[in-house]
């Protein structure tokens, strides 16, 4: 990734670019600051919708709602590239060092992730946006 004067940030894949502009607005949700991408030239620009309103320019319509259609080619990608974005290398390090028969057990017993997250998130009293409600009310939030 390459930056310009710290408000474009430069890819040459485009899947990369699409990535890290789902990861920024998720990041800055609170801010209510929306990114997005934009083509120059023969690289994909990532940048906030008040670069692209004062450059004159609109976002490309690429972004999807979620990576859950995700494909193992486009995981392989991610895997295999050399610079890889900071929360994929985050996620990939965290499943990397875990122990095989763990992750075939997580598989065999179908044991439900997104049901440990929750209750992780819960029993730490934040919010969906990472603000402080108390315990009571992350329960209510996470495991409803």
């Amino acid at each position: 990734m390459n930056t310009i004067d710290n408000y474009l940030d430069l890819f040459d894949n485009k899947e990369k670019a699409i990535h890290h502009a789902l990861w920024l607005n998720f990041k800055y949700r609170i801010a209510n600051i929306t990114f997005g991408v934009i083509q120059i030239k023969k690289q994909w620009a990532v940048l906030e919708g008040a670069t692209a309103k004062e450059m004159n320019v609109e976002f490309l319509d690429i972004l999807p709602k979620d990576l859950s259609e995700m494909t193992y080619d486009k995981i392989r990608h991610i895997r295999m590239d050399k610079n890889p974005l900071p929360h994929w290398e985050d996620l990939f390090g965290m499943l990397s060092i875990m122990d095989g028969e763990i992750l075939r057990y997580i598989l065999y017993a179908k044991i439900p992730l997104k049901k440990l997250i929750r209750f992780e998130l819960a029993g730490r009293g934040y919010d969906e946006n990472h603000r402080w409600c108390g315990f009571d009310k992350a329960n209510d939030i996470w495991l409803e």
